[in-house]
């Protein structure tokens, strides 16, 4: 189907969360390109917030995780002595030593379709960064 200046019809994409908050909520087009409906996706801030209101798989009964810089033992060892009995709350020192892709390499195809890390931590100066699970207040 064409528009009288010749473009084709486009899927709109929105994020209906930002469309109930009033927000700016288009995502793009995509195909079918004869089809002039609205569809809806989510954005990657609302898709944050419900990954962080999911509990862990990789760390059940976890609400709260804490990750050390391994630059900053002391911390590490603060942290876990002070929050050693605090249900909900694990802290573990990073055990990635640095960024394996470095070099870019080239290679035929991508064969990640998605970063693995689905969930964002909240960085903090001192070393550490947290991570939360099943809807923990912010």
């Amino acid at each position: 189907m064409l528009l009288d200046e010749g473009r084709r019809f486009r899927v709109i994409v929105m994020c209906a969360w930002c469309e109930q908050e009033g927000r700016p909520a288009g995502l793009g087009e995509r195909a079918p390109l004869d089809d002039q409906s609205k569809t809806h996706g989510i954005c990657r801030r609302h898709a944050i917030e419900l990954l962080n209101r999911l509990p862990s798989r990789s760390f059940p009964g976890v609400r709260l995780l804490l990750v050390v810089s391994p630059a900053q033992a002391a911390l590490y060892e603060f942290l876990a002595r002070e929050l050693a009995g605090v249900s909900g709350v694990r802290v573990m020192m990073e055990r990635r030593r640095s960024d394996r892709r470095i070099v870019p390499k080239s290679v035929p195809a991508e064969k990640r379709r998605a970063e693995r890390r689905v969930r964002e931590g909240q960085v903090f100066a001192p070393g550490y960064t947290v991570i939360r699970f099943g809807g923990s207040s912010r």
